[in-house]
C-alpha cells in the first residue's frame, strides 16, 4: 500500500552539486519517520521537498497520492504543519494570533478559530488564559516551541514536519518536549517526519529511522534494527549513543 508520503527517486541538485540522490522511501499514515544524519547529509532538503518549499530536480515526491510538482503549493503548505528550531513565531503577533494564523488564512469563522486556539494551547500544556495574549518575547524557549507545535496542529493537518525543533533547548527542556511529542503522537495519531542529528532523539521518537549520508539513504528501519545495524555510518552514530549510556 502506498504511503501518505512517497519519495520516488527524489533528487535535488544545485548546479553540479547533488544534495539528495535518488531517495526512495515511503511514510505510512500515523508513523513518525526520523531523518537522521550529519550536517549536509540532505535531511532538511528531504523535509523541504515534502511541503513544496523546493521541488525535486529529478524523480518525484507525492503527498496523499499527488506529486508536489503538480500541486497547488500554497494549499499544500497550509495542509502540512511545520515546526522549526526556535519555533519561527511572528514576534509582533500574540500567541493567540500565531496559533490561529493558518485557520484564519483558511477563512475559518472567528469563534471557531478562538475555540481551536484554546484547545491547542491546552494540548501543549499552555493554559490559554495565561498565555494567549503574551508575545513570543515574553516566553521561554520551551514555551515558544510549544506554541510552534500548537500552531502546526491548529488546522488539523494530516502531516507534521519537524526540523530539529528541540536542538537549541537545554537538555531538561528538550527531554520534557520529547515526552510531550510522544504524548501528542499517541493522542492525535499524526503522520510525522522529524529531522535530527541526535541519535538518542531518533531512537526515542522514531517509529522508523532513515539514515542519510551525502544525500543517499544508508539505512531505514525500526529503532531496534538500527541499534543492530553494522553499516559504517550507522555505527558512527551508534558509538555516540553507546558512549552516552
Amino acid at each position: 500500500m502506498p504511503g501518505l508520503i512517497e519519495f520516488r527517486n527524489a533528487t535535488y541538485r544545485i548546479g553540479e552539486r547533488t544534495i539528495l540522490d535518488k531517495l526512495t522511501l515511503s511514510v505510512a499514515a500515523e508513523e513518525t519517520l526520523v531523518l537522521l544524519g550529519r550536517s549536509g547529509s540532505g535531511k532538511t532538503t528531504a523535509l523541504r521537498l515534502v511541503n513544496g518549499m523546493i521541488l525535486p530536480t529529478g524523480g518525484e515526491l507525492l503527498v496523499d497520492g499527488k506529486a508536489t510538482a503538480n500541486s497547488d503549493l500554497i494549499a499544500l503548505r497550509r495542509s502540512i504543519g511545520y515546526v522549526i528550531q526556535e519555533s519561527g513565531l511572528f514576534p509582533h503577533f500574540t500567541v493567540e494570533q500565531n496559533v490561529g494564523l493558518v485557520p484564519q488564512l483558511e477563512s475559518w469563522a472567528p469563534e471557531r478559530i478562538a475555540a481551536r486556539v484554546r484547545e491547542m494551547l491546552q494540548k501543549v500544556s499552555l493554559p490559554p488564559d495565561e498565555f494567549a495574549q503574551r508575545f513570543p518575547r515574553q516566553l521561554s524557549g520551551g514555551q515558544r516551541q510549544r506554541v510552534g507545535v500548537a500552531r502546526a496542529l491548529a488546522a488539523d493537518p494530516k502531516v507534521l514536519l519537524f526540523d530539529e525543533p528541540f536542538g537549541a533547548l537545554d537538555p531538561v527542556t528538550r527531554l520534557d518536549l520529547q515526552r510531550e511529542f510522544l504524548r501528542l503522537r499517541a493522542e492525535l495519531g499524526k503522520t510525522s517526519v522529524f529531522v535530527t542529528h541526535d541519535v538518542r532523539e531518533a531512537i526515542k521518537l522514531g517509529t522508523r529511522i532513515a539514515l542519510l549520508d551525502a544525500g543517499q539513504l544508508r539505512f531505514i528501519g525500526a529503532p531496534a534494527e538500527f541499534l543492530a545495524c553494522r553499516e559504517p555510518e550507522a555505527r558512527a552514530f551508534l558509538e555516540v549513543f553507546e558512549d552516552a549510556q
